[in-house]
């Protein structure tokens, strides 16, 4: 097989997904550094997560919301010991570092993007640790780290941060390294058995590990508990934070009802555009998100819809074109199954 991406069939790069070590990142992304004595305080009163609890070698996942409880941004956060990794979408990193400097009193807090100065090179997949053995000797554990385990490495003189961070239903790590650095981890991470794979490929790995990005399947006009993701980005036993107040209304006045849920969709013979309306009957009843041929499992899609008709094996019916295609829906989070 090629290391080239685009040169496999998407057959091909889905066993990789699945079996074996895929190079390759769902999203693109960007760096903010946060650093200073009162970097997890500070952060700790904006974010969802509990920040504030992380040590040296690990992270979370979280979200920052506005008053109204809705999100802004999602992000990774990493603890490295004398910084903060927050790394986001990258047409979120810009409006996040003006936000996070408006919030900056007195803190000893210092912010930097580290655009042109750190890149990620991701790799996913059951074989993925034993690929980082080549980039970095030492991660012959990384197979057990828990999600969001975080660790220094080296591949030669060129000081690495390793962040296990799983994305597509298997395991998968993020390399950050100086940019210059990037061909050399590419090459030691072939020499470990992985392979480039296609955009395409990770968009259906993703659909299939129901595992929402922000900017497609979540917005600003979107509620945390909408996209079922409050289990991993949201503390629900820490101090306050913005938009808390609502999420909790929602949980324990509403009992965790909201009006439309992310679900994950099969449907028959033909893959939908992304914002394709589902009908039940003739009520339209939601939207489509984002979808995507797999190669097991054929038509797949993410989507909202109304909370009537969320329950896993509800019949609905998704608009392609000029026709309504029979779809069936799926519980996410977790692998669409066969």
């Amino acid at each position: 097989m090629s290391l080239a991406p685009g040169t496999n069939s998407l057959a091909d790069d889905h066993r990789i997904i699945r079996e074996g070590a895929a190079i390759g990142s769902i999203q693109p992304r960007r760096c903010i550094a946060v650093a200073g004595g009162d970097r997890a305080g500070y952060l700790q009163g904006l974010l969802t997560n509990d920040v504030q609890s992380l040590v040296a070698g690990s992270g979370c996942y979280a979200a920052w919301l506005t008053p109204q409880g809705r999100m802004l941004t999602d992000m990774h956060v990493l603890e490295s010991g004398d910084m903060i990794l927050m790394d986001l979408p990258a047409d979120q990193a810009d409006s996040t570092l003006a936000r996070l400097d408006q919030f900056l009193f007195s803190e000893d807090v210092r912010l930097e993007p580290l655009d042109g100065r750190l890149a990620g090179v991701w790799v996913h997949g059951p074989a993925a640790a034993r690929a980082l053995r080549e980039v970095a000797g030492g991660q012959n554990d990384a197979a057990s780290w828990p999600d969001y385990g975080v660790a220094r490495a080296a591949l030669e003189a060129t000081a690495l941060v390793v962040a296990r961070i799983d994305q597509l239903g298997v395991p998968g790590f993020c390399v950050y390294m100086p940019p210059e650095a990037e061909p050399d981890v590419m090459a030691a991470l072939q020499r470990g058995g992985a392979l480039t794979v296609s955009a395409e490929s990770l968009e259906a790995a993703r659909i299939e590990a129901g595992y929402p990005l922000f900017g497609v399947d979540m917005t600003v006009e979107t509620i945390p508990l909408e996209a079922g993701i409050e289990d991993r980005a949201i503390s629900f036993t820490k101090g306050c934070y913005v938009g808390q107040e609502v999420v909790i209304r929602v949980l324990h006045r509403g009992r965790g009802r909201v009006a439309k849920r992310l679900v994950g969709l099969r449907i028959e013979a033909r893959v939908p555009d992304r914002g394709a309306r589902v009908f039940s009957a003739e009520r339209e009843i939601g939207v489509v998100t984002s979808a995507a041929r797999s190669p097991s499992l054929g038509p797949i899609a993410l989507g909202y819809l109304h909370r009537e008709f969320v329950e896993p094996g509800t019949a609905v019916q998704v608009q392609v074109g000029d026709v309504r295609v029979p779809a069936a829906v799926q519980e996410t989070p977790g692998v669409i199954s066969p």
